[in-house]
């Protein structure tokens, strides 16, 4: 298992936290999606190393932006 951290920005509510839940619980691979709404955190588990390209992707097909990971 590996935890991969994002920050994202534009999310302004609940449905925005679950629309990228959504989209980045559907790379292959990952288990957990956690998402912060007030510090925007994006923190997600999977089984192996996460493309963060792939959560840019998806983060983006949610209509919001990675502004940074670790």
């Amino acid at each position: 298992m590996t935890t991969s951290t994002f920050t994202v920005s534009g999310m302004t509510c609940g449905h925005c936290v679950s629309s990228v839940r959504e989209e980045v619980s559907g790379i292959p691979g990952v288990t957990t999606v956690e998402v912060d709404l007030p510090t925007g955190l994006l923190t997600v588990t999977a089984d192996a190393p996460v493309d963060s390209e792939a959560v840019s992707r998806a983060v983006e097909e949610a209509g919001y932006a990675v502004t940074g990971s670790s």
